[in-house]
């Protein structure tokens, strides 16, 4: 399989946006690549967005952030307080974009959740960053979850066992308040990336998935 590196030629710093609804959103989405950037390439800047963590949640987002973010030269963590569950009728969140767009540098690459994520909160999230940033690069993360809604991504990011491992050691050591739920195993996480590691072929047998709806190839 022919792998495409976005990044090859660029210059200066590669400034990337993570946008998640809840707390571990980002950490399960795109922990992974995350942690494969941060070790791998040049400079990296990132501004990192929880919409919702109440509570004991607000500390492990931003205790997760800080473990995932550890090697960017640069990083922001901005943690926000919007009604979990309550997404769609809550129209501060589209003011918040808005805001959120002057506020930062225009990013590289824009990771977010996927677009038919059955959560109303994912979608608004997945929604709004469309509407947002129509001149970046933006990757549509997925998570496993009870709905079954997990489709067919079509952008492979492949991650060696021991970064997989990292990933599934951090959010099981930083999300405490999930220890009762029922997914919350290190198999949910792993069994997904061996899956998607598989469908690319990944050298390293894992990999996280993305939804890539709009690439540019530029031309010589």
């Amino acid at each position: 399989m022919y792998a495409l590196d976005l990044f090859r030629t660029a210059s200066g710093p590669l400034r990337i946006l993570c946008l998640g609804a809840h707390s571990d959103d980002i950490e399960i989405g795109c922990g992974g690549f995350i942690l494969e950037l941060t070790r791998r390439h040049r400079a990296v800047e990132v501004d990192w967005v929880v919409f919702s963590a109440a509570g004991p949640r607000q500390n492990e987002a931003r205790r997760g952030a800080g473990l995932f973010l550890k090697g960017a030269r640069r990083q922001r963590v901005i943690i926000r307080q919007f009604r979990d569950g309550f997404f769609p009728y809550d129209a501060a969140i589209k003011d918040y974009f808005e805001k959120l767009k002057t506020d930062i540098e225009p990013p590289d690459l824009v990771l977010t959740h996927y677009r038919a994520d059955r959560h109303q909160d994912h979608r608004v999230i997945s929604n709004l960053s469309w509407n947002t940033f129509r001149d970046q690069l933006i990757l549509e993360y997925e998570i496993p979850k009870f709905d079954g809604d997990l489709g067919s991504p079509n952008c492979f990011v492949p991650v060696d066992r021991r970064t997989c491992e990292r990933k599934i050691k951090y959010v099981r050591d930083v999300f405490q308040s999930q220890r009762t739920k029922y997914w919350f195993e290190p198999e949910t996480l792993r069994s997904l990336m061996r899956l998607r590691g598989v469908e690319c072929r990944a050298p390293g047998r894992y990999a996280e998935a993305f939804y890539a709806r709009k690439i540019v190839l530029q031309t010589p």
